[in-house]
């Protein structure tokens, strides 16, 4: 862990780096602004964030097909998925292109998937229903 007592920060080097600014970041994240933990918070976000660009050398796609790569790496199919979101319907929709990621897919695909939420919201084109 590269931090001392005082909880002062430094770039995060490894995995346990980066699972520990992320453990500590939901500890504060809903810490009051201007507050010495929102501030601790704003830096782990700019710490993790860094991290992730580094680590994450995604390629240039649209977001479903992100989520297919990932899909693809961490063996995981369309049911995995409706795990976590809840709707297996919806998930075959969104990798069909008739549908649209929302902020919660977003948010758990992120997650589940290791992509950053900035290449989920990009947008693509859907298929038109006949």
């Amino acid at each position: 862990m590269k931090t001392n007592k005082n909880n002062n920060w430094f770039l995060l080097e490894s995995e346990a780096d980066f699972e520990a600014a992320s453990k500590r970041y939901e500890q504060l994240k809903d810490a009051e602004k201007g507050s010495e933990a929102h501030k601790e918070k704003m830096l782990l976000v700019h710490l993790i964030a860094q991290y992730e660009k580094k680590l994450w050398d995604l390629p240039e796609v649209d977001p479903v097909e992100m989520i297919k790569i990932r899909m693809e790496d961490f063996g995981y199919n369309a049911a995995t998925l409706a795990k976590a979101y809840g709707d297996r319907g919806t998930i075959s929709k969104v990798l069909n292109y008739k549908q649209s990621l929302s902020l919660t897919m977003i948010r758990k695909f992120s997650q589940l998937l290791k992509i950053p939420a900035e290449c989920l919201i990009k947008e693509y084109p859907l298929k038109k229903a006949l």
